[in-house]
């Protein structure tokens, strides 16, 4: 009973990590197959570069994105914090805009 029990638990393990190991190799295989019209995609729109304007949309979704992170990774925060969260979002967000900015 026990043993049967083991050994249909042990099949199914098998089965679930040859399919997870099978959709790794796929996506490397697309990946590889890709790589040529990313460099190619990359190469005509990202050569001009970004201006002020458009760094700031990134940075404030970059910043929105990591600020709801960390509010849910902190868990049961004190109301107390949220001038913290505050003062961190637009420091945050300066510096991304501005490194943004001056990388692409």
């Amino acid at each position: 009973m026990v043993g049967e029990e083991d050994r249909k638990d042990k099949n199914e393990s098998r089965k679930i990590a040859i399919v997870l190991v099978s959709l790794v190799v796929l996506v490397g295989v697309a990946a590889m197959l890709l790589l040529p019209s990313l460099a190619e995609f990359s190469a005509s729109y990202l050569e001009p570069g970004m201006g002020l304007k458009t760094a700031a949309i990134v940075s404030f979704f970059v910043t929105v994105v990591l600020f709801l992170v960390f509010a849910v990774a902190s868990g049961d925060g004190l109301l107390g914090e949220l001038q913290f969260m505050l003062l961190g979002f637009f420091l945050f967000f300066v510096i991304f805009w501005l490194m943004i900015a001056w990388i692409f």
